[in-house]
């Protein structure tokens, strides 16, 4: 797996996919950099080493040009983070690009303009990722988020640069940090898999049951397992069309000796609402016109305990519906638990967008060991994909 450690930059213009999809507000500042932060190491090596940094990205889903969706945007934003001027140019491809790459001096960034402006750069275009390739001696792939996409400036570009291409500090670490999940670990491995459906992560309970020792399903996905048991759950969440393939992923786990962990209590409300009336409940006795939101008291410490003898652990997707506040108790006992086996000694990959969302919310960002991310990226890493971005570097 090649690296930009691997490289020396002196005098080389580097061409980085970075993703800096970034969210903005109406007055178009940017209301959260923690991809521009994320790619910041790549890009200080490469200048460091007397390089010059290309950079390209999209941002959001224009249909053709359209300004709002402009990398002029970010400017000053990258310019804070990255403590360095940056130019722009307000086109990725053509004379007006070349140009300015081709004036690039050792030490300096070039943004270029939004690759989605072009339909080309979907279609994973040969010639338009060709173009993209004549603006750099050196193509670095940082993008995780856009890593699942077989898109010219992700995937098809690569082939232009034969031996001189690389994974960038986040993509190498999004890498290993997966494959520490999926195979290095140490034992014993937990996956925490929460969220509203088991359909939404069927492939990933089927890739990882060999991989984990133990299983832990909260969320929403709890009540399919419940119900298909013979459980009562009232008017919770439920696909009463997955209830048989939960009895087999049971199945599966006691074959392959993995331990699955099912809240034992919820707290359920008369109402999807923060304002709803609230019951602790046995988790197999909710009745009807009551739904499980959250896990119980004897479930969360469950769960710690589960969690604090495992040295790998995954977390994907909530406990409970913890945008309200009265649902986010699971949730964050169990982020807490998390951060302390984690001051102990285990590693944990926080990924998915709703347990990354909830990470940054209730703050165990700097207490977990890594946080991905990709959300679609990450996923498909889990089902057991090689993703196309990942895969172009390594051919």
């Amino acid at each position: 797996m090649k690296t930009i450690n691997d490289f020396n930059f002196d005098n080389k213009k580097a061409l980085i996919r970075v993703d800096f999809n970034v969210p903005l507000n109406d007055n178009f500042e940017v209301t959260d950099a923690t991809r521009i932060v994320s790619a910041k190491s790549t890009i200080i090596k490469i200048l460091e080493d007397g390089g010059s940094c290309i950079l390209m990205s999209h941002l959001g889903r224009p249909k053709g040009v359209q300004e709002e969706f402009s990398l002029r945007h970010i400017i000053s934003k990258v310019e804070d983070v990255l403590g360095v001027e940056v130019k722009f140019v307000e086109n990725c491809v053509g004379s007006k690009a070349e140009e300015a790459a081709e004036n690039l001096k050792p030490g300096e960034i070039l943004l270029l303009e939004n690759l989605r402006f072009h339909d080309e750069e979907k279609q994973g275009n040969i010639a338009f990722a060709e173009a993209l390739s004549k603006l750099g001696d050196i193509y670095v792939n940082d993008a995780f988020g856009t890593a699942h996409r077989t898109h010219a400036s992700t995937t098809i570009v690569a082939q232009f640069f034969k031996e001189h291409k690389c994974f960038g500090h986040l993509l190498a670490q999004e890498i290993e940090s997966i494959n520490k999940v999926m195979s290095s670990g140490e034992k014993p491995v937990l996956a925490v898999l929460g969220g509203a459906k088991v359909s939404s992560k069927i492939t990933i309970i089927e890739n990882i049951l060999d991989k984990i020792d133990h299983l832990i399903i909260g969320g929403g996905m709890t009540f399919t397992f419940i119900k298909a048991q013979g459980g009562s759950v009232g008017d919770s969440i439920c696909e009463d069309d997955k209830m048989e393939l939960a009895l087999d992923i049971m199945k599966q786990a006691k074959a392959k000796n993995v331990q699955i962990h099912l809240p034992v209590d919820v707290i359920a409300a008369n109402a999807f609402s923060n304002d709803a009336d609230t019951q602790i409940m046995d988790v197999t006795g909710i009745p009807s016109g009551w739904q499980g939101l959250d896990a119980g008291p004897k479930s969360k410490e469950i769960f710690h305990n589960v969690v604090m003898q495992s040295k790998t652990i995954l977390w994907n997707g909530p406990l409970g519906v913890f945008e309200m506040e009265n649902f986010a108790n699971g949730t964050i006992a169990l982020g807490n638990s998390i951060a302390e086996a984690t001051k102990n000694g285990a590693f944990s990959l926080v990924g998915g967008g709703d347990s990354v969302a909830a990470v940054k919310q209730f703050g165990f960002e700097k207490k977990v060991s890594y946080v991905s991310t990709g959300g679609g990226a990450m996923l498909e890493s889990l089902e057991g994909k090689i993703l196309p971005g990942i895969a172009a570097i390594l051919e």
